[in-house]
């Protein structure tokens, strides 16, 4: 059996006026779009023209699948960038990219073309590529972000890593600053630390406000506007980065214990002015507890049984275990306890991609509900303490436990967002403007928006009347009340059957439609007895059946097929609010607890 759902599709009004002011941009590395939606929240100005993601360890392509059920396919890219030839990339105005933390060491000078060449693979050297290719063409600005230890590495060369992307794009004429941000010290619902880097040819608008290094890290600059601190006692450093990459690669900072990186500096002509710095910020705060759904709309799946229960207090707690190692040397590992379960009053620890999944870690999040009971994080709660739009990653063909690692992957929007409209006002001296702002606050009962599909008039795929079936007692079953007005017709003996959710707005988003398979109408005062296959899920509206209604407003819409029915009526308990009632569960459930009564 098979089944197939409209998904939301991102499309572009033509007749939209362009805003006043507009800024290219090229996203590398794109993963689902934390850069595109930083930017977008920040200014209507930033457009995405072109984008580029490839994740060469799976043949499943799962972010390439977010990233364009959620913008579109014109101008994305999913190939290998290393295969991609530079004159296929359009020009633009700002280059942006989470690109991975590797060894950039440097392998050999290709004297032919005059480039360097780092370590095979290893995708900075494709930035660098990229930039220097593009030549008068290159983007006024660049804007990247990496994990906090990449001004640190490698352990035994310190700071050379980040030396060597300051000085080849010192290089090619860009004035580079940085910042390592932790995202929950600024109000953010994720403990996050990332390195930011903000770069400006030396002839574009942004370059030109540039006077002192010191007040432009402190005060004046793109991330101090941003972000503000204030610089710790005795952490000033300065110094210039010297000789060719290759001597940089080779050289810089041998045999020290510590980088001469600060967490806050800036780069100009391969001098460097660098400080550690305090962040300050006075504003409200956001929190694991407040990004939560409310616990009646958690499937069950995400609850911890109370025989698992002990394996994940094991987990999380503090232990010292006796281990051999290969040489047969007897150590003992030993490691602290961690939080169990997670403080909610306090934003989350950071998210990693091993997340998702029902095993016990001591890594994954574990919440307390107000019933006592513990359970995992749904990915739309990822999603959330990374910022991004509810059920940004649902997709048809994207597991929960892919979401959650395309989550661990992700950056905080909302430090890109800040760092874009800082940029913004440098670029133009003026406060800028978003249609599409980034949520503060989320809601505990989250609701499918149905007006997004308002415009949507094509029906994809409508699936074929089976003749065989076999019970899958393992497939999501949702069981819809039905309205007074209504219970005649689904008492009628018919093949097929439409069900219509209320109107826009009132279904809750936390259910995963992709994941739906069977329907049971529950009729008041008899509970369910039939159960339906799910054809279709689609977009429509009530006056399509009841045209006397003139009722057009979007509605989620069943298409239904008859199975057949349990023995009696089985009575269950719906989740219920004044807007709704259903209940996501698995059709296993119902017939053990119909076989029960």
């Amino acid at each position: 059996m098979t089944y197939i759902f409209v998904i939301q599709v991102h499309s572009e009004d033509p007749s939209k006026d362009m805003a006043k002011h507009h800024i290219k941009v090229v996203e590398l590395f794109a993963g689902v779009g934390g850069f595109r939606i930083g930017l977008e929240g920040a200014s209507d100005a930033y457009e995405t023209i072109w984008n580029n993601q490839w994740e060469p360890s799976t043949q499943h392509q799962d972010a390439s699948l977010v990233y364009r059920a959620r913008f579109g396919s014109k101008g994305h890219c999913n190939k290998d960038i290393n295969t991609v030839p530079t004159a296929d990339i359009p020009n633009h105005n700002l280059l942006v990219g989470g690109f991975p933390c590797q060894d950039y060491s440097v392998a050999a000078s290709l004297n032919r073309s005059g480039g360097i060449e780092g370590k095979k693979g290893v995708l900075w050297w494709q930035i660098y590529r990229i930039l220097n290719e593009k030549g008068d063409k290159r983007p006024e600005y660049i804007f990247f972000e990496n994990v906090d230890r990449l001004l640190n590495s490698p352990a035994t060369q310190r700071g050379r890593d980040f030396a060597i992307i300051l000085a080849s794009l010192a290089d090619l004429g860009y004035i580079v600053e940085w910042r390592v941000i932790n995202a929950a010290d600024y109000g953010m619902p994720q403990r996050r630390r990332r390195t930011y880097i903000v770069g400006y040819l030396k002839d574009s608008v942004v370059a030109q406000k540039v006077e002192q290094m010191e007040n432009w890290v402190e005060f004046d600059g793109v991330m101090a506007k941003a972000f503000e601190f204030r610089p710790k006692a005795g952490t000033v450093s300065s110094f210039d980065i010297e000789g060719s990459i290759q001597e940089v690669s080779a050289g810089f900072n041998k045999g020290k214990k510590d980088s001469p990186f600060g967490n806050a500096g800036m780069m100009m002509d391969r001098h460097v002015y660098s400080v550690d710095a305090d962040p300050i910020y006075d504003e409200p705060r956001q929190t694991l507890g407040g990004n939560l759904i409310d616990e009646k709309l958690v499937p069950d799946e995400f609850f911890i049984s109370e025989k698992e229960l002990p394996k994940w207090e094991y987990e999380k707690g503090a232990k010292k275990i006796e281990r051999v190692s290969k040489q047969g040397f007897k150590y003992t590992f030993s490691e602290g306890g961690m939080a169990f379960p997670d403080n909610l009053d306090q934003p989350s620890r950071t998210i990693i991609t091993g997340e998702g999944g029902t095993s016990p870690s001591r890594f994954k999040h574990v919440v307390k509900t107000k019933s006592g009971r513990y359970r995992r994080l749904l990915p739309i709660e990822l999603e959330r303490l990374n910022m991004f739009p509810d059920n940004h990653t649902l997709h048809p063909e994207v597991s929960n436990g892919r979401r959650a690692f395309l989550m661990g992957n992700a950056l905080v929007c909302g430090i890109v967002e800040k760092i874009g409209k800082s940029l913004y006002q440098f670029i133009y001296d003026e406060v800028p403007v978003s249609t599409k702002p980034i949520f503060k606050e989320r809601d505990a009962r989250p609701m499918l928006d149905l007006g997004l599909f308002a415009d949507e008039q094509k029906i994809i795929v409508v699936n074929r009347p089976i003749k065989q079936y076999k019970l899958d007692k393992a497939k999501h079953l949702l069981i819809g009340i039905v309205k007074k007005d209504n219970e005649e017709y689904f008492l009628k003996e018919e093949p097929t059957k439409i069900y219509y959710t209320g109107p826009s707005g009132t279904f809750p988003s936390t259910i995963a439609l992709n994941k739906l398979y069977y329907f049971m109408p529950y009729i008041k005062g008899k509970g369910v007895s039939d159960l339906y296959l799910i054809r279709v899920a689609r977009i429509g509206n009530k006056a399509e059946v009841y045209p006397e209604t003139n009722d057009e407003s979007p509605r989620l819409v069943f298409e239904l097929e008859y199975l057949e029915s349990l023995p009696r009526n089985q009575w269950v308990r719906l989740d219920k609010d004044k807007d709704f009632a259903f209940k996501d569960t698995l059709l296993g459930r119902i017939f053990k607890e119909d076989q029960e009564s």
